[in-house]
């Protein structure tokens, strides 16, 4: 549950200010509200195949219900409105040597049977300008919550959003805590990333980011964060699609980051990454490469995905201290075929050239891939299947996982 009722109660004050309104200016806050219930059903295993591994196997299955409602707003030049989500993660099945999968919260010798928790936003818009204080998920380079479990990450603080000049977006604001994906508590924030010490908790993320849309093929944009105590980071990207004409397109991708340290610890990295995508009717081969430079790995927020080309599901973000690696991945939609709503994906990744246990040479690889389905009508629509497997080895690790996962969106409003 939540440790403080204040983002709550903040919410249900909007709620009750505009309840006392007329009924005109409630029209819009009803008539664009909207709310949907996810169940999620996810089952997990990991398979540690390196001599001497500390645990030889995670295995846990569990389900979550993801409820999310979101009001339109009040008429006037200033409308208000509230957001509210419920989390819910229920296990099925689980042991004192299979946990830590990611799904269900890690007990001292058994995962609990469940865990929740309850956020609300108060939000207040005025033109193109939108301010949202209280539950937070917000989708920048500097700040990317993990939902690849069973229920998302979230954040608490503020966050102001504007669109005033058309193909201009702005962002900024501060985060305050941080609940993890498989967690009910609200933390204070920590910097996560390979090779980086002399971290400590704190309750102050500040971050900005403006991005710009040239036109309908190109966009830029920088953004900052600045994680109190911890680093400092800057990011720039630029993706294009360029036109090969009939259901054909080249997509580039380019991104570099520069992070440095603030208070006590070593942060010191330079990032780059480029990927690149040929689209053919239904196929889709990439091609990606990417660049650690200096003293440590790229930092993140705890908890969080790192915004690299090479970020992917097992290992993580290939971003050791010097390394450099490279990506290959074919994609398929079967809508080309007739088939919409099944998909496939498979990629394979290398890292080379950074150090590995023992201060041996590190190297690295991975194998994904992915087949799901999503029913388009009928009785089942938005119901889907996922299979997703994995192969991981490097100098210190042999990782096989698998994970499988049904998926079901209601829309209650």
């Amino acid at each position: 549950m939540l440790k403080s009722p204040k983002p709550l109660a903040a919410a249900i004050a909007v709620a009750a200010l505009g309840a006392g309104m007329p009924g005109v200016v409630m029209a819009e806050f009803l008539a664009d509200s909207k709310a949907t219930l996810e169940l999620r059903n996810f089952y997990l295993n990991s398979d540690y195949r390196q001599e001497g591994a500390n645990q030889s196997k995670r295995d846990e299955w569990a389900q979550g219900f993801l409820l999310n409602f979101e009001s339109g707003f009040t008429e006037g030049p200033v409308g208000f409105g509230v957001d509210a989500i419920g989390l819910l993660g229920v296990k099925l099945d689980s042991g004192p040597d299979r946990q830590n999968t990611g799904l269900l919260p890690a007990g001292d010798d058994k995962a609990p049977d469940e865990y929740s928790q309850l956020g609300a936003t108060a939000k207040a818009r005025y033109s193109k300008t939108t301010l949202r204080v209280g539950t937070l998920m917000p989708k920048l380079p500097t700040v990317l919550p993990n939902d690849s479990r069973l229920l998302p990450q979230t954040f608490r603080g503020g966050m102001l959003t504007s669109k005033e000049i058309d193909g201009l977006t702005l962002h900024a604001g501060r985060l305050t805590q941080n609940s993890l994906r498989n967690t009910s508590a609200n933390e204070d924030m920590l910097v996560a990333g390979k090779g980086i010490s002399g971290g400590q908790a704190s309750d102050k993320f500040d971050f900005a980011s403006a991005s710009y849309r040239w036109s309908d093929n190109l966009t830029t944009a920088y953004n900052y964060g600045h994680l109190d105590q911890n680093y400092r980071q800057h990011i720039f990207n630029l993706s294009h699609v360029l036109p090969l004409g009939d259901k054909q397109a080249f997509k580039s991708d380019l991104r570099f980051a520069r992070s440095t340290e603030a208070g006590n610890t070593n942060v010191d990295n330079d990032a780059f990454g480029a990927k690149f995508t040929y689209e053919l009717g239904g196929h889709g081969f990439g091609v990606a490469y990417q660049a650690m430079n200096g003293e440590t790995g790229f930092p993140h927020l705890n908890g969080t995905n790192s915004y690299l080309v090479n970020y992917v599901m097992i290992s993580a973000d290939f971003a050791s201290p010097g390394e450099k690696s490279w990506q290959l991945r074919y994609d398929y939609d079967f809508a080309a075929m007739g088939i919409p709503g099944l998909t496939f994906m498979t990629r394979y990744l290398r890292g080379d050239d950074f150090d590995g246990p023992g201060g041996r040479s590190g190297h690295e690889w991975e194998r994904n891939t992915d087949i799901g389905y999503v029913f388009q009508k009928g009785a089942l629509k938005n119901f889907g299947v996922k299979l997703r497997n994995g192969t991981y080895r490097s100098t210190g690790n042999d990782i096989d996982q698998t994970r499988f996962i049904l998926s079901y969106t209601l829309p209650l409003l």
